[in-house]
């Protein structure tokens, strides 16, 4: 049975998502009105109230993570709301101008068309299409990183233009007080998260290659360390070092081991040209640490356990087992395309000869998706196992779907993704 710290976690996004658009409209739901505008004045009220639930959603502050259930799970409602309220407003001048369609097509053109309308007008429309090329970035993952950043930034922009849509068009309440939550959002983002006010001093201490397209890199804190749990994951920004160039935005790394002194040892798979960058990266190197996030095994009980990792997803294992000896039955099926390329393998052989606890199956897959049901436990082994899952999206997706069809209900797979656009 679920604490009630874990319904909480479950059930905050959810009610936040239903409470704040509802208040809105229930505050200046229109009466004695046409059923047309009349739903065209709730959309529009549904659509601010689901923006600001939105950019709240995109904070990352580790404790606001922790009661809303995860930064991943965050950012999935984030990208959720933020659709569904373009939609929303979208259908706002829509229906307003189908209010007017009866009475006259020329009306209804005129409702729709900016030319025809005040300059008061042509912010709404400019609102929504900078919310339009803001959605659009997000699900244009081939968008480089940096230009990515700037260009989602419009979102927050197309918000704040629509809030001033509304004053301009005489609406000064709740609408000022929405418009100064909404600039206390973006600006707490930019200054805590972007620029990095709210992250901690720490250096590059070591760097120890693990295969030669991944590194392990040792920091030490510089000033009280982040508070952080194995199994979770930090934000991390590098500056520059004599011989290496930081990429100076923050990006997610699983944290491999956590030293006593607050030392955190993080494991870097090159991706990307940032992380690519980083197995060059040299000891002296200053970095800002955000977090710590997530926790893909925060609430493990005490009933045996599947882990199962690809590639680089075998890090918040590994910091599990280096926190010490299991106390139940674990198997890890490791997954990685060579021998070659697979992080902490020795580690991992030489835990699983010195702790029973441990059943390591170490598989080699090469370039294409495993044959998962040859390797997955049989549905007789999977009763009452909790399933814990750390790789590509695509991997993930696939042992999500066979695991089901051995029996395994959707609340025994716990998993989390890393991709924050």
């Amino acid at each position: 049975m679920a604490s009630p710290a874990a319904a909480l976690q479950r059930w905050s996004i959810p009610l936040l998502t239903l409470s704040v658009p509802l208040g809105f409209v229930a505050w200046a739901f229109p009466t004695g009105l046409a059923p047309l505008r009349a739903a065209g004045i709730v959309t529009g009220w549904l659509g601010c109230g689901l923006l600001l639930v939105s950019l709240l959603l995109m904070l990352r502050e580790p404790r606001l993570a922790y009661w809303l259930g995860g930064l991943e799970r965050m950012y999935r409602w984030h990208h959720v709301t933020g659709v569904v309220a373009y939609v929303a407003l979208l259908l706002h001048p829509l229906a307003l101008a189908a209010g007017n369609l009866a009475a006259s097509p020329r009306l209804a053109w005129q409702t729709l068309s900016p030319a025809t309308e005040s300059w008061q007008v042509w912010s709404g429309w400019l609102g929504l299409l900078l919310l339009m090329v803001g959605l659009a970035t997000t699900f244009t993952p081939s968008i480089r990183y940096g230009l990515w950043r700037w260009l989602h930034a419009l979102l927050g922009i197309g918000v704040v233009i629509g809030l001033v849509h509304l004053i301009l068009l005489g609406i000064d309440e709740p609408v000022l007080p929405i418009l100064a939550a909404a600039a206390g959002i973006l600006g707490w983002r930019l200054l805590r998260g972007d620029l990095g006010l709210a992250a901690r001093p720490y250096i590059v201490a070591a760097v120890r290659k693990l295969t030669p397209q991944s590194v392990e890199i040792e920091l030490r804190p510089l000033a009280d360390p982040v508070t952080v749990t194995a199994g979770q994951f930090v934000l991390v920004a590098f500056g520059n070092g004599p011989l290496y160039r930081g990429c100076g935005e923050f990006h997610p790394f699983t944290i491999s081991a956590i030293d006593r002194d607050g030392a955190l040892r993080l494991a870097v798979k090159a991706l990307g040209d940032c992380t690519r960058r980083m197995l060059s990266i040299e000891p002296g190197v200053a970095a800002r640490v955000i977090g710590g996030f997530g926790g893909l095994l925060g609430d493990a009980g005490a009933s045996p356990q599947l882990w199962i990792a690809g590639g680089i997803g075998v890090t918040p294992f590994v910091a599990l087992l280096n926190e010490g000896r299991l106390r139940q039955p674990v198997r890890l099926l490791y997954l990685y395309r060579r021998e070659a390329d697979a992080t902490y393998l020795p580690e991992l052989r030489a835990i699983a000869a010195s702790d029973p606890q441990l059943k390591l199956q170490a598989v080699a897959t090469g370039d294409d998706l495993p044959d998962l049901d040859r390797l997955l436990p049989a549905t007789s082994e999977l009763s009452g196992v909790e399933c814990y899952l750390c790789g590509p999206a695509g991997l993930v997706a696939a042992l999500q779907r066979a695991l089901g069809a051995r029996g395994v209900a959707a609340q025994h797979i716990h998993f989390e993704n890393f991709e924050f656009r």
